[in-house]
């Protein structure tokens, strides 16, 4: 089966166990553990046991709520700051927030038995919760290196990170192999080929926990979560949270392949996913969670869920939901439903509509873990390291990666620049390092951020101004392009604004559709005859035919994080003009040759892409790019198709109204359409959503589905979070909880929640 072809669709979503891989986990089970864990289970109350196998996020909970709801672990969403904190932390809160939870659980008092906490967060480009951290490349950059040894210093560096903050969990790797590019998560994915996916698997798990048998918070390693289990990046139209119609041969060679390598290498909890199989949602796919992965593949850590994930499956709502256990998953992600869900599944552990036996071995999972890390045990020497938090070093090896995963795709004689040369830096996002980090950093959606929130961050232009002035040359900042001295050469830094998944998905390819800002810099730049190189950020390939035909060199440079001195070590070469670095990035993902290539991918029929998977120059090897076709091919049917959401736009059928005092949409949403989540309540019950009652503390906009209205489960009782916005929260957090100023929440854009 050819990637990108759905093949046969199976009529009765069951896995076929003997038809996958082997595999086996390795370093968790001993016998010595286990008699542990037994004697541990023999002194624990079915509350307690219940408790183990729900996560609450640290808005919605607070550490004394611990004595009264024994919970197994907590998360910090997306944007949920450390208890009594700004959202944009250092990491001695984080520490506080990690000791106040624990010690409530690691209390001795009568009838309890204390049993430490897991607390996970999303660290998914280096530990992006934390102030001063080493940001990374995101994973689509990371692809294109095609470096497994180094995506293992790339998982030490972040769990060394992470842990010195006080966390001991990370929600990743993500083992997506992204079929269709307009998916927001495109850019969590190593690459479109399922073998770059697999070859990096083993790696990152290693790096993150160390080698099997040596594990240990005390080295300062970390649980990992390869995420999401299975077929994320495999959704129809790239739909996230969508349905991924292929069968059963496709899923295994495409989608499963970095799963395996990764439990060899003894990831000790994997991620369900949102995505369905079939129309079969994964949290409750009983052949899957456990005839294949805990059967078939070996795994003998826990499952653990996404962001209410188990609401979506039929006949459950996020507070109730046995099936979800029942089909293998070990504990359920509720950040704001996690009493009602604890209430409901003790009445069903009681009631034996979840089996003694199915509990126990849930917990025994999430026990084994908790044992092989070292929660245990005394001691967490990394939380007084928190200096290793953006060292040098530390930054280095990130400065190492965005150099080696930019793809040089044109060069017309343009490049190495001399450092001698008199550059100017153009381009609204050369000189802003939230920008070049985009998502998942410091907040969910990665907006907001300032260069004053990344100390020890260097801008694109801040890197090369330092290699121009080490060479005898200057470099000149002008975001518009504008310029009193002739430079000799330009260098323009634009592209996507930052995003996470949903509001991430769009409905082509096109770059800048309508609104073309950068085309008009660089046109501007040419019409005066300043040879030009165009730096483009991004998380995925775009169509930017226009682009590439005005610009005399072109980077394909991702999303490459807090070192931005990186991309000047390959551009800029010494004073007289030889490189100090080559390019040595390669495609991991195909270009598209017009913004409908949505599904373009190695392998599959008529592959006809701009730039083929793989495709890479170099100062050694340079390549001339004729004048391309600046048709986008995309026709108006599908330019206006409601299955995406346009970001600042209200696409058909959806309307945007002012109905009375405050300002209020009216959202009709179709059952394909993400607008129809984003638009209402996160919290699901018996198929209703809650409408959103409040978008930020002033009065505001309010998104409703005419027939919405709170049912069983809507999350009511859930504590207000702590100094945020009572809004639609989303996996790993919530949106609105970045008080700074946001014009898309203003107009409404925020909504529900997904992971």
């Amino acid at each position: 089966m050819l990637m990108g072809m759905t093949g046969a669709v199976a009529t009765a979503q069951v896995a076929h166990p003997d038809q996958w891989p082997k595999a086996k986990s390795r370093g968790l089970v001993d016998s010595s553990t286990e008699a542990r864990i037994t004697a541990l289970m023999k002194r624990m109350s079915l509350e307690e046991k219940v408790g183990q196998m729900i996560q609450a996020d640290i808005g919605a909970i607070t550490p004394a709520d611990l004595r009264r709801y024994p919970l197994g672990s907590i998360l910090a969403g997306g944007s949920s700051p450390p208890i009594g904190s700004p959202d944009r932390s250092p990491a001695a809160p984080w520490i506080a927030t990690s000791r106040a939870f624990n010690a409530v659980a690691l209390e001795q008092r009568p009838g309890h038995v204390a049993i430490p906490l897991m607390f996970g967060v999303d660290a998914v480009h280096g530990n992006n919760n934390v102030i001063g951290a080493t940001i990374f490349p995101h994973n689509s950059a990371l692809g294109a290196m095609r470096d497994p040894a180094l995506i293992r210093r790339i998982g030490e560096v972040t769990a060394r990170e992470t842990s010195a903050a006080g966390i001991d969990w990370a929600f990743g790797p993500t083992l997506a192999v992204p079929q269709d590019d307009r998916w927001g998560r495109t850019y969590e994915g190593y690459s479109e080929d399922p073998a770059v996916v697999a070859s990096y698997a083993a790696a990152m798990i290693e790096g993150l926990q160390g080698k099997p048998g040596a594990f240990g918070i005390q080295r300062g390693q970390v649980a990992a979560s390869p995420k999401h289990f299975l077929g994320d990046g495999g959704t129809t139209d790239g739909i996230d949270q969508g349905d991924t119609a292929v069968d059963e041969a496709t899923l295994i060679k495409v989608h499963a392949v970095g799963y395996p390598p990764a439990i060899d290498a003894g990831a000790m909890t994997v991620m369900a996913s949102f995505s369905s199989w079939n129309d079969a949602k994964m949290h409750g796919n009983k052949t899957l969670l456990t005839d294949v992965l805990k059967g078939r593949m070996g795994f003998d850590g826990f499952i653990v869920g996404d962001w209410n994930g188990h609401g979506q499956i039929p006949g459950c709502t996020n507070i109730d939901c046995p099936a979800t256990f029942n089909a293998g998953l070990d504990m359920a992600m509720a950040p704001d439903s996690w009493k009602g869900l604890f209430d409901s599944t003790l009445a069903a552990a009681r009631a034996g509509t979840i089996s003694a036996s199915r509990i126990d071995d849930a917990v025994r999972r999430i026990l084994r873990v908790k044992m092989k890390l070292g929660l245990f045990d005394a001691g967490r020497p990394w939380e007084a390291k928190s200096d290793t938090i953006g060292s040098p070093a530390h930054r280095a090896v990130a400065r190492e990666a965005v150099a080696k995963s930019l793809v040089l795709l044109k060069n017309n004689g343009v490049l190495p620049i001399k450092a001698s040369a008199n550059i100017l830096v153009a381009g609204d996002a050369a000189d802003d390092i939230g920008r070049q980090s985009a998502g998942w950093t410091l907040s969910w959606q990665g907006d907001g951020n300032t260069n004053a929130d990344f100390p020890g961050a260097t801008s694109i232009y801040a890197g090369i101004a330092a290699a121009a002035k080490a060479g005898g040359g200057t470099a000149t900042l002008s975001p518009d392009g504008r310029f009193s001295t002739r430079p000799d050469v330009a260098i323009v830094v634009f592209g996507e604004t930052p995003y996470a998944e949903m509001r991430g998905d769009v409905r082509t390819l096109e770059f800048e559709a309508g609104d073309k800002q950068a085309l008009a810099l660089l046109k501007t730049l040419k019409a005066a005859g300043v040879r030009t190189v165009s730096v483009f950020l991004s998380g995925r390939p775009l169509w930017v035919n226009p682009e590439l035909n005005q610009s005399d060199a072109f980077v394909a440079a991702w999303f490459p994080g807090s070192e931005g001195a990186g991309v000047a070590d390959v551009l800029i070469g010494d004073s007289d003009g030889k490189p100090r670095a080559d390019f040595t990035g390669k495609l991991a993902y195909s270009w598209p040759k017009t913004a409908g290539q949505f599904v373009l991918n190695k392998g599959m029929a008529g592959y006809d892409p701009l730039f083929a998977f793989g495709y890479g120059l170099n100062y050694a090897k340079g390549a001339t790019v004729p004048v391309l076709s600046e048709v986008a091919g995309v026709d108006a049917s599908l330019a206006n198709t409601s299955l995406f959401f346009a970001r600042g736009k209200v696409p058909a059928p959806f309307t945007l109204t002012v109905d009375g005092g405050a300002a209020s949409p009216k959202y009709a949403p179709t059952r394909k359409s993400p607008l129809s989540i984003w638009a209402i309540q996160h919290e699901r019950a018996a198929g209703n959503w809650r409408p959103v009652e409040r978008l930020w503390p002033e009065p505001g906009l309010v998104g409703r589905r005419p027939d919405a209205g709170a049912g069983a489960g809507d999350g009511a009782d859930r504590p207000q979070r702590r100094g945020q916005d009572d809004i639609a929260a989303h996996h790993h957090g919530d949106a609105a909880s970045d008080r700074r100023d946001d014009p898309l929440r203003r107009a409404g854009y925020y909504g529900a929640a997904r992971a």
